[in-house]
């Protein structure tokens, strides 16, 4: 674990809140920063405790998307919930946010390498082919408390036995 980027991390999420709050005229508070975000995500914003997780891993293997990209991406949730209350997660709100403050799209998903991360996978078919779903999907499929679908083409999935 980088100690060093971890406080990049820091002093970026703090220059984001600065930079919201001289060009919106606010005082948005800096919000508590989190390490322990596992699995997948590169980034979580915990709305009501004003905190923000990162996972470390992907961190030190993508220094530069995350101050680039994750950083912006996750203080944006904040400020999006602070301003406007509950939102959806990636409307209209938060991407204007992302456009004004940072001059960024905002990209819904990551394009990280997530091998170091990814957990046990399960795979399922759709009429596009197979589908690796985590070891918390197929629990919930087993147990019957879900069903997924295929993004792309819609159908239900079903286990590859």
């Amino acid at each position: 674990m980088s100690y060093q980027n971890q406080q990049l991390v820091i002093n970026k999420v703090k220059e984001c809140v600065i930079h919201a709050n001289q060009q919106l005229s606010h005082t948005f508070i800096i919000p508590d920063i989190f390490f322990n975000q596992r699995g997948k995500i590169a980034g979580c914003a915990r709305l009501q405790k004003n905190e923000l997780r990162f996972n470390p891993i992907l961190l030190n293997d993508n220094l530069t998307a995350f101050l680039d990209e994750v950083v912006p991406h996750e203080v944006c949730h904040l400020l999006a919930f602070t301003l406007f209350g509950k939102v959806r997660p990636h409307g209209k709100e938060w991407k204007t946010l992302m456009r004004q403050l940072f001059n960024l799209d905002g990209q819904t998903y990551h394009q990280m390498d997530v091998k170091k991360v990814a957990g046990k996978q399960f795979f399922y078919q759709c009429l596009c082919g197979h589908v690796p779903l985590s070891i918390r999907r197929h629990n919930k499929i087993i147990r019957g408390q879900q069903q997924y679908c295929c993004r792309r083409c819609q159908t239900v999935l079903t286990l590859v036995k």
